[in-house]
């Protein structure tokens, strides 16, 4: 499977099976869209040549040396490969999978009252709780237990917001250290706050313990103010700003996240994004919202035109200040064209409901965060563990492969077939796809793949 795209003035092949990217001249793009429209992929270079020689008859000077490079592509896995995962997939879906991360909803509770939360303000469809230490050192006994023989791994705090519970947070913290060495195990420990309770001490514990802090805030005050306020209706951003920007100076501009959402409200985002690189972040991820289109602020089928010309233009601001010194990383355009993720996350993605779940303050599992409260994907609790095991067999089950909307998407190895939360609340399907969001992923992709060639044309 090929997919050619031209942006910022590139033209850009990628061979969708090996991952291969080729930026190519006007006249190579040309013949190798011709070889794919007319399906001579598979037939041999003499009988090739003459067939492209009679659609590009005013520029047949380069073609033989244009079908010699192509076949020496093709031969080398680099162009028209051939998929090897589709016939590996039986084995895939019923591959031993163990727990490696969890997600500790710690408290289901917030401070904030964020318009666009899918947590109901931390309560989750139930009620207002604390997690208690009690459940947390279950929970991670939980995942010790079903760890296997997997060294390290991942819990992230997570809310509502977790700093109103942030004792027990401590002693977690201090009780996962503890069963490191007798277990042979190492703690990745992330947490994700609004910001609004952080102070010296949150701060000088988190960078000795935690490996990632994710801080939420959507960009310029204006925006954020209007769907971030504080319980009494006020505006947040004049209070976190200021302690999110001492948690990067203080991680070093490292191993954080400033995290924010756009909607229908500011579908300009890229000046949002643009925003917080110039108050000095240098880690920036700015989502697209994902609601159903009677909230006010949800993205609609008409914003896509300008959401997609942000991205381009944001994609372009970002190679222009990486090559004045000023770059920064915007999640969304990280990809790595060389290695990449390996193939369970190629075909699967984050390992929801399989390799990750969610805990509630009370100890029920279900497969991740979005899925919390909705009794359906309710999988077990850390005192029994899973209990109903068809759920887990119907995430194991979920690829790429699994989903029509994925099988002739060129992205469908990057995105690993979007995310089974969203295609549940959009389709009543974990294996269907979100289309809006597959329409912004599609794009974002493009938009990474062409940085990536735009900063090794300058190193080179």
């Amino acid at each position: 499977m090929i997919h050619q795209y031209k942006n910022n003035g590139y033209n850009i092949v990628l061979d969708v099976n090996s991952g291969s990217v080729h930026v190519v001249d006007d006249m190579v793009y040309d013949v190798i869209a011709c070889i794919e429209e007319d399906n001579l992929e598979n037939i041999d270079k003499i009988t090739m040549y003459q067939h492209l020689k009679k659609k590009f008859t005013d520029r047949t000077e380069d073609l033989s040396e244009i079908v010699d490079e192509i076949y020496e592509l093709k031969e080398n896995g680099m162009l028209f490969s051939e998929d090897i995962y589709e016939k590996s997939i039986e084995a895939f879906k019923n591959r031993e999978t163990v727990v490696k991360a969890l997600c500790l909803h710690i408290a289901h509770d917030c401070n904030l009252k964020c318009k666009y939360c899918f947590a109901e303000e931390g309560e989750y469809h139930g009620r207002r709780a604390l997690m208690s230490y009690e459940v947390g050192k279950k929970a991670l006994d939980f995942l010790v237990k079903n760890s296997g023989s997997r060294v390290n791994l991942e819990v992230d705090f997570f809310g509502g917001e977790p700093l109103m519970n942030f004792q027990v947070v401590k002693d977690l913290v201090a009780y996962g250290r503890s069963l490191e060495e007798p277990y042979h195990k190492k703690f990745r420990f992330t947490l994700t706050t609004n910001g609004v309770l952080l102070n010296d001490d949150i701060i000088a514990f988190a960078n000795q313990e935690m490996s990632n802090v994710v801080l939420s805030v959507d960009g310029r005050k204006e925006v954020h103010d209007r769907m971030r306020p504080l319980a009494g209706g006020q505006g947040s951003y004049d209070l976190v700003i200021p302690k999110f920007k001492k948690v990067a100076e203080s991680r070093n501009q490292t191993n954080y996240y400033v995290r924010g959402t756009f909607t229908h409200f500011n579908k300009d985002f890229a000046a949002d994004v643009c925003h917080l690189a110039d108050m000095g972040f240098e880690q920036i991820s700015v989502e697209p919202v994902v609601a159903p289109e009677s909230d006010a602020y949800a993205l609609v089928e008409a914003d896509i035109p300008q959401i997609l010309e942000e991205y381009d233009k944001l994609a372009v601001e970002l190679i222009k200040r990486h090559k004045e010194g000023k770059g920064f990383q915007f999640f969304h355009f990280m990809i790595d064209l060389k290695g990449g993720p390996c193939v369970y996350k190629r075909l699967s993605g984050c390992g929801s409901g399989t390799e990750y779940l969610a805990v509630t303050p009370w100890g029920d599992l279900y497969p991740c965060h979005q899925f919390v409260g909705q009794e359906a994907f309710l999988m077990g609790n850390v005192d029994e563990g899973i209990t109903r095991t068809d759920i887990r067999e119907q995430f194991k089950a979920c690829n790429v492969y699994s989903k029509e909307k994925c099988r002739n998407c060129f992205a469908k190895f990057y995105c690993s077939g979007g995310c089974a939360a969203n295609s549940y609340h959009f389709h009543g399907n974990i294996n269907d796809a979100y289309d809006l969001g597959c329409t912004l992923q599609r794009k974002r992709v493009e938009c990474a793949i062409m940085i990536k060639a735009a900063l090794s044309n300058e190193e080179a």
